[in-house]
């Protein structure tokens, strides 16, 4: 039997962090730690990539970016003095509400809610990556493709009720560091975009910054808005 040593909770014996507080426990000498429950990997272009793509790339994203935003939006519509006509209803975007809600109250996460989350996440990881020139394939809005995104499926009994009201405060530290880190990697677009213009290579040691910038942003948002686990995101570019 175990319990938390920050809140006095009683937790399984295999548990890494607390279900209640989402604090960090002691593991046993020797143990591995295990793997943060939000990963990224993207498949390194080891071939030429498109210069042409590459040149008009900023043009070439709108279609699938509208269609990102029709999906991830809300509705678009004409607003007068005293009433609203909506002209296109569209997707609902990220649960993020609905499940503070629900686990607060249910203690339980739906798992088509997560399916939901994640897909929508994968989406847009796709059109992320291919805005960073990452990739030179036209984003798919199903297809895998060289975007390799997993989430571990959240348990709603085994997540704390109070701490989703506060974890997007406790995320300012990580939210204003991929600030100041985001600076760097616009100037690494830059750099990466001439590079491939000249070279048709993305230069690896920049695709590997981009991409743990963008790893690192998943983390954050599966902690403090997906809401799919309690473990504190680190603060690593890395897998």
């Amino acid at each position: 039997m175990r319990f938390c040593p920050h809140c006095g909770t009683q937790v399984p014996d295999d548990a890494a962090f607390c279900p209640s507080c989402g604090k960090a426990l002691h593991s046993p000498a020797g143990a591995a730690a295990a793997p943060y429950p939000a990963r990224l990997v993207i498949d390194y272009p080891d071939r030429p990539l498109s210069r042409l793509s590459t040149l008009f790339r900023p043009v070439a994203a709108i279609p699938i970016a509208l269609v990102f935003a029709l999906v991830a939006g809300d509705s678009f519509g004409t607003r007068g003095a005293g009433s609203t006509t909506t002209l296109v209803s569209t997707g609902g975007g990220v649960l993020v509400l609905p499940v503070v809600l629900m686990l607060l109250f249910r203690r339980k996460y739906p798992g088509w809610w997560f399916d939901w989350n994640l897909e929508l996440t994968r989406f847009s990881t796709r059109l992320l990556a291919y805005v960073a020139l990452l990739d030179d394939r036209y984003p798919s809005t199903d297809e895998t493709q060289a975007v390799h995104l997993e989430i571990d499926r959240p348990d709603g009994a085994a997540l704390s009720r109070g701490l989703p009201l506060v974890k997007w405060l406790l995320a300012i530290p990580h939210l204003v560091v991929l600030v100041v880190v985001g600076v760097g990697v616009a100037v690494t677009l830059v750099i990466a975009w001439f590079a491939i213009l000249f070279t048709a290579r993305y230069p690896r040691w920049a695709f590997d910054f981009v991409v743990g910038w963008i790893r690192w942003g998943l983390r954050v948002n599966c902690y403090a808005f997906l809401l799919t686990t309690d473990r504190y995101p680190p603060f690593s570019l890395g897998e």
